[in-house]
């Protein structure tokens, strides 16, 4: 069906049966894997009875994004994108049914365990883009802020669907049909992939973006894996945007948005309030994302210039909730905050998933997979050592205004070196263009 160009809607992106199909499979897979999640550190501490043991679970898992997702990137430029997507999410279903079927019959011990982490980790790292990629084949470059966006609500929706349904299943059935039913949900995923139909502009121009790629064949296998990895990071280094986009998202992430931490201790410490008290921010908040993601689902062409402004906003109203005096008032900021972010996030995600040629997409997907690994298990420890020496109110103010202040400075740098290259292209143009002057005359 061809796209409205002037529509603005959100739900866009859903004329595409195939984009339908793509929101309702991943659904039920963001939906087995919440239930999964939120069994996955019980069943830890029943094997092992360590909160240690937990914490380094999750780790391994993460280790592999942090290491090898260059590597994830590369291969999803090199392979066909819906063969690589259907047989990582086949993958990851069969490491999730061997892991049901290894706690269901008491065999899963902790070296079972981190080995079908890192696999886990590992198969994800190829996953991530070539999943990410795929759902924006399947609309026009235009209507990919209303894929994503929507794509945020079916992650926001799986994850309360499968929260939910996680007691149910555990109650009733045990902890490992959990790992059953996210087993069953990946499967559910690649069958429905071979059945998406990308849109005939998303199929030429990754096509043409394959083309422009030297065959592997034509080199040594590992020196030409080794030059498609570093294709991908040195366009990433050069891209003047993508670091900058990657520097504002790297930011916020470490001293902001860790609300699960900030805003708890805010609310049961300094505002005196309880757990109930912290459910219904975390509620408001989860209602802000939600505004956002729809607000950013209107996008046409997302700048990075225009997430950092959305990023600065949302940091400063971050600053001033870390002086709220009461409960209400807390309320009152974090739905805007919530928002702010939200509509950023989806900006910023377009643009990443948008700006590099089709041939290099998945490159650039696994640079941004091993930095954001790296600040999103900084980010909390940092976060936390400020928050020893400055409590809750001061890491919340000082992280909102370190933030805002970082991307102003950050635009008058630009808007400084901008300046100077006009100014240095206009004498550049003078001296050749007097002498044209004079002799007109």
């Amino acid at each position: 069906m061809p796209s409205t160009g002037d529509s603005r809607s959100p739900w866009r992106s859903l004329k595409y049966r195939s984009m339908r199909w793509w929101s309702l499979a991943n659904f039920v897979s963001n939906a087995g894997t919440w239930m999964q999640l939120t069994v996955q550190n019980l069943l830890v501490l029943q094997i092992t009875g360590s909160a240690a043991a937990t914490g380094l679970s999750l780790s391994v898992q993460a280790a592999p994004a942090l290491l090898v997702s260059l590597a994830g990137g590369a291969a999803v430029d090199r392979w066909p994108r819906k063969l690589t997507a259907l047989v990582s999410q086949a993958l990851l279903g069969a490491v999730a049914l061997v892991t049901a079927v290894l706690a269901a019959t008491g065999r899963l011990d902790l070296t079972v365990l981190m080995v079908l982490a890192a696999v886990t980790g590992l198969v994800a790292t190829v996953d991530g883009p070539a999943c990410a990629l795929l759902g924006n084949d399947l609309v026009p470059a235009q209507d990919v802020p209303s894929a994503i966006g929507v794509g945020s609500l079916v992650h926001s929706a799986g994850r309360l669907a499968g929260t939910a349904l996680a007691g149910v299943t555990v109650a009733f059935f045990g902890t490992a049909a959990a790992y059953a039913a996210n087993g069953a949900s990946f499967l559910f995923v690649a069958s429905v992939i071979p059945f998406l139909r990308p849109v005939a502009g998303a199929v030429r121009s990754a096509e043409k973006g394959r083309s422009a790629v030297p065959a592997p064949r034509r080199a040594p296998q590992a020196a030409g894996q080794d030059m498609t990895v570093r294709q991908g990071l040195a366009f990433f280094m050069r891209r003047p945007r993508l670091v900058a986009l990657a520097g504002i998202t790297g930011i916020s992430a470490v001293l902001g948005r860790n609300y699960t931490l900030t805003l708890a201790v805010l609310v049961t410490g300094p505002l005196a309030g309880g757990a109930g008290a912290f459910g219904t921010v975390s509620t408001v908040l989860a209602v802000g994302g939600i505004l956002g993601a729809v607000l950013g689902a209107r996008l046409r062409r997302p700048s990075v210039r225009l997430v950092g402004t959305l990023a600065a906003a949302g940091a400063l109203l971050q600053a001033v909730a870390g002086l709220s005096p009461s409960l209400a008032v807390l309320l009152v900021l974090v739905l805007p905050m919530a928002l702010l972010e939200s509509v950023s996030d989806t900006a910023g995600t377009t643009v990443l998933q948008t700006d590099p040629p089709a041939h290099l997409r998945g490159r650039v997907l696994g640079v941004w997979g091993s930095i954001s690994t790296a600040w999103g298990l900084g980010g909390p420890p940092a976060l936390g050592l400020l928050m020893e020496f400055a409590g809750a109110r001061g890491a919340l103010v000082t992280g909102g205004l370190i933030i805002a202040g970082a991307i102003g400075a950050g635009y008058m740098v630009r808007e400084r070196r901008t300046t100077t290259t006009v100014a240095l292209r206009t004498e550049q143009r003078g001296p050749t263009a007097q002498p044209a002057l004079d002799t007109a005359a």
